[in-house]
């Protein structure tokens, strides 16, 4: 995800912090090795500047709202946060109407001053832009400079190096609308103070510097040690960069390369190295340096593309640390060599889905990088990055997965792209709708116009029909060999919002700004033939015939230019559903949710309890509970209870951080976000019973519903480094106790199909993974689906790792029954095959019925040892106990059961073995053996092989006699020996015997 502002300490040379678009402010304490959330619970989202106090590094400033202005743009609404004990707690220190805050520069001497750039809301005009600055620490702020046009903000904040009363500022008219940008117009300047910002000099008319009457954006770049050597990059139609050796009252041109030019609008930042001003750097889509003042420029090879920001160590010109499309990564050689961005979990994801393997993989498209194939879960422990592939779409689009074949994958990319993958081969098929390539041109020249993320899904009735839209929409049956147009436009198709964009001097059309198209569409789960059409323009049509006739829907009294950026049908009720749409491309923050209950004839606005400024972005209905629905926005989660009457925020553990879509999976909600990757919320019992436990039990307890599970070996890191969290791994029972009761007994047994019990558990079992929680309110129990395994052995060393559990619980039907005190409450569920494989019930139970054979079979050799060993511990005892008292008879009859004893145990088990690897100087025994043979027999999911049956008979034979030696013991030699002492003292010999 993209990252726009960084910094570094200037003490520690191990500390830097980053700004990440959507995703809060991070620190490194080891040099980008990791990083760390220091923003979270206080605030998120974009950030578009970031300072250190330098006389006190405990003092950080953090500006709201990225520096960068491009089409997935996100404001900030908070202004500008303060924290004094490095990010440990933070405190809002104003200028919320700011939206955007590039750029802080704070006093080298007094951490109380501080400058701040306001480029303000790019989306409306306003008076509140320009330079601010505050002489107590942020109680109370000035504007210090304001161009004079109410759309020119201030992008860029120079200040002399220890000299803070001299800085220069740049400012940029830049706006965007819903279906254009535009870079350059009146008031785009550069401004100097001499004395703290009280007066400033437009530099505009100096000598030597572009003499068109637009300028676009600008950045100055200043010596650190000859601060009358000044740089300035600037766009206009003869702009470039432009060199002042006298403070800036006169310039040469040093170049106009086009490599650090190009997309002015989106780049722009220039950098000195701080111990030779002759090298310069530019952020532009490569990383380019000049050691000769500008004039020749070659590339530094980093690790991603699209450069937005640089720190370089004032003290030591190695030490930097840029920002770009990837994050933020650290050079301490100069751009040699970069620490990886693949530890910042900052991505920008556009839409989700998931596809109907198992475990279940979520598809997404990855703003500035590759599309997201990526597991939900793993066997692994946790979720890394071997776990990701890219898959069928770009950077923008919708990816979908075939529903009968996970492997085959379609996803979308701006200007219309659309491609098949197939992950078993990795065959990529280009199939777009209509393959008329215009980048670079304006949405008029088009036969069909398709947005940067074009809806692209399958049909629920027909599995084999997949959907894609531009501002008409169209279907396939043949996985895009051909496509049948189902409607004519369904846009506007106003022709002046269809020009090409980006401004007066740099054009910029990626298809981003492209206007008038369908934004979201959906096809009714209850009704075939049934769908629904949103476009970015404002309108809302069905057709109830799949495409024949279409009608229009749009409600009445909408803002003008409204997206509508999501829908759903309802799951439950036929002709009810719900279009969320979004008007923040003109300055309109407000949520719109509108629900309709007969196919779109008359609508309702539901956003009660919807921050005002919270505008929404995705919606879901629940699958299991009626009128529970979600609602994702620019700044967080909602959920309602009462089908959109009333909503509350639902955060729980999730960052703000702005939600672009929903998806619901398996009885789970995933959560896409623009910053923070993509969320899973496991499991939804909890929320779609809460408020309904007396279904599920009384006053005092309920035991939910218990979702299926499948059978599926997983496990759960705790606290992964650099890596996704796995859900619970195993079956999840959710139950809820009312109130706290003394000494309450809780108990949970779980049975088979047989109504044979497997295992039970309480709250007062003495081993921590079968202690129940009884907590008042919701508690969960996550059983790993395993039968129980005897006690191992203390100190004894296999190679084969014995027997740590027994079998998983085979697909079938199960029931859970928990005992509260005097209650008793059932639950039924099922644990499903995994479908991955195509294993047969039959081969299930043979797997599993040979399995425990072997188990028991290993179970029987260990607890023989435990006998024998007992059995010798006790005759050990006895001798010492009567020391020389000892009668010869016995010592002599002890001796011998002693020997045997050992005999036997050196059959059962390697007692030579002191370490791990012993054995391979010692061969292993029978109990190492069969352990061996019961883990291989648990591989795969089949039958278990002759062989193994095989060997298991001629183990089992072996082990029997050995078995049967030891009962042989117990009957004679134990027996006698209990008979000689009986004639001195009472019996003391005998398993189990104290």
């Amino acid at each position: 995800g993209r990252a726009t502002a960084v910094c570094g300490s200037l003490q520690n040379k191990q500390l830097f912090y980053m700004g990440s678009t959507g995703g809060g402010v991070w620190r490194t304490l080891d040099g980008g090795s990791n990083w760390q959330n220091i923003s979270d619970k206080y605030f998120g989202g974009s950030i578009g500047s970031i300072a250190i106090a330098p006389t006190d590094e405990s003092t950080i400033y953090v500006g709201e709202g990225e520096n960068t202005m491009r089409g997935n743009v996100s404001e900030g609404i908070n202004g500008i946060w303060k924290t004094q004990n490095a990010g440990r707690t933070w405190q809002n220190i104003g200028l919320q109407f700011a939206r955007h805050i590039t750029r802080i520069i704070v006093h080298p001497k007094n951490a109380d001053i501080v400058w701040v750039a306001v480029t303000g809301s790019i989306f409306a005009p306003s008076k509140e832009r320009g330079v601010y600055k505050t002489n107590d620490g942020g109680k109370t702020w000035k504007q210090i400079l304001y161009s004079g046009n109410e759309q020119a903000g201030c992008i860029e904040l120079t200040a002399e190096p220890n000299n803070p009363d001299v800085i220069y500022a740049s400012t940029w008219n830049f706006k965007r609308t819903p279906f254009s940008m535009e870079s350059g117009g009146n008031g785009s300047t550069i401004y100097k103070t001499m004395d703290g910002g009280a007066t400033w000099k437009n530099l505009k008319t100096a000598k030597g510097l572009p003499k068109d009457s637009i300028w676009g954006i600008s950045h100055i770049a200043i010596s650190q040690y000859n601060p009358d050597k000044v740089f300035a990059i600037i766009e206009a139609a003869s702009g470039g960069l432009f060199m002042s050796l006298d403070a800036g009252n006169t310039w040469t041109k040093q170049s106009d390369d086009a490599n650090i030019r190009q997309r002015a609008w989106y780049f722009s930042k220039i950098f000195l190295n701080p111990q030779n001003d002759e090298e310069i750097y530019a952020c532009n889509v490569e990383f380019w340096r000049s050691k000769n003042n500008g004039k020749n420029w070659n590339s530094i090879s980093t690790p991603h593309g699209d450069h937005h920001n640089l720190w370089i160590d004032p003290a030591d010109a190695k030490r930097m640390i840029v920002a770009d499309d990837g994050g933020a990564q650290i050079s301490y050689d100069a751009g040699e060599h970069w620490s990886t961005y693949y530890n910042q979990p900052t991505a920008q994801l556009y839409r989700v889905s998931a596809d109907n393997a198992y475990p279940y993989n979520l598809l997404s498209g990855q703003q500035d990088n590759s599309s997201v194939r990526i597991k939900s879960r793993t066997n692994g422990g946790a979720i890394y990055n071997s776990n990701f592939t890219s898959t069928a779409g770009g950077e923008a689009g919708y990816d979908v997965a075939d529903p009968n074949n996970p492997d085959i994958v379609y996803g979308g990319e701006y200007a219309g792209g659309l491609r098949r993958k197939d992950h078993r081969t990795g065959e990529i098929r280009n199939i777009n709708v209509w393959p008329e390539s215009s980048i670079g041109s304006g949405a008029e020249v088009l036969k069909y116009r398709f947005q940067w993320n074009f809806p692209l899904f399958f049909s629920t009735h027909n599995s084999k029909k997949l959907y894609a839209a531009g501002n008409c929409l169209f279907s396939s049956v043949d996985e895009g060999i051909t496509w049948q147009k189902l409607s004519n436009d369904l846009t506007t198709n106003d022709k002046s919002k269809l020009g090409s964009s980006g401004g007066l001097i740099t054009k910029d059309n990626t298809t981003a700004e492209y206007y008038c198209t369908i934004f979201a569409a959906i096809e009714s789960s209850l009704e075939k033939d049934l769908i629904y059409t949103g476009s970015d323009d404002g309108l809302l049509h069905v057709t109830n015939d799949g495409g024949s006739n279409w009608t229009n829907i749009t409600p009445a009294g909408l803002p003008k230019n409204i997206m509508w950026n999501c829908l759903e049908t309802d799951p439950f009720t036929k002709g009810t559903v719900y279009a969320v749409g979004t008007s923040y491309k003109s300055n309109n923050f407000e949520p719109y949710i509108y629900v309709s209950t007969n196919y779109g004839a008359s609508w309702n606005k539901i956003t009660d309890g919807i921050n005002k400024m919270h505008f929404t972005r995705a919606f879901r209905a629940d699958k299991v509970r009626k009128n529970l629905l979600y609602c994702g926005t620019e700044y967080g989660m909602y959920i309602s209870y009462n089908g959109g009457k009333l909503w509350k925020p639902f955060q729980q553990n999730l960052p703000i951080v702005p939600i672009t879509d929903l998806c619901i999976k398996n009885n789970d909600l995933i959560i896409a976000t623009q910053g923070r990757s993509l969320w899973i919320l496991d499991n939804l019992t909890t929320v779609q019973n809460f408020g309904l436990l007396g279904k599920y039990g009384n006053s005092n307890i309920a035991l939910l519903p218990i979702n299926d599970a499948y059978y599926y070996e997983s496990y759960k890191a705790e606290n992964p480094k650099n890596a996704g969290t796995n859900p619970d791994a195993g079956v999840v029972i959710n139950y809820w106790i009312n109130q706290e009761e003394k000494d309450a007994k809780l108990k949970i047994f779980i049975f088979d199909n047989k109504n044979i019990l497997i295992d039970s558990f309480s709250n007062t079992h003495s081993k921590e993974n079968k202690k129940l929680q009884t907590e008042v309110g919701f508690n969960k129990y996550v059983w790993n689906m395993f039968y129980p395994a005897q006690e191992e052995i203390k100190d004894m060393i296999l190679w084969n790792g014995g027997v740590s559990s027994g079998p998983m619980a085979i697909p079938a039907n199960y029931n859970a029954i928990l005992v509260y005190n005097k209650d008793t409450l059932k639950q039924n569920f099922s644990i499903l095959p995994d479908p991955t494989y195509k294993t047969s019930n039959e081969a299930y139970a043979d797997q599993f019925n040979f399995a425990m054979q072997v188990k028991n079979k290993f179970d029987a050799v260990q607890n023989a040892i435990k006998d024998l060993r007992e059995l010798r511990n006790q005759i050990s005892n006895y001798k010492k106990v009567q020391g020389n008292n000892l009668d010869t008879t016995i010592k002599k009859l002890a001796d011998s059961t002693v020997k045997k004893l050992n005999t036997l145990e050196e059959n059962l088990y390697q007692t030579k073995a002191k370490s791990g690897q012993d054995v391979l100087n010692y061969p292993i025994k029978l109990n190492d053996k069969i352990g061996a043979l019961y883990n291989q027999t648990l591989d795969g999911h089949t039958s278990s092989t002759q062989a193994a049956k095989d060997v298991f008979v001629v183990l089992s034979k072996q082990a029997d006699v050995e078995l049967e030696t030891l009962n042989k013991i117990i009957s004679n030699e134990v027996a006698q020996l209990n008979k000689l002492i009986k004639e001195n003292i009472a019996p003391v010999i005998g398993v189990g015997a104290k």
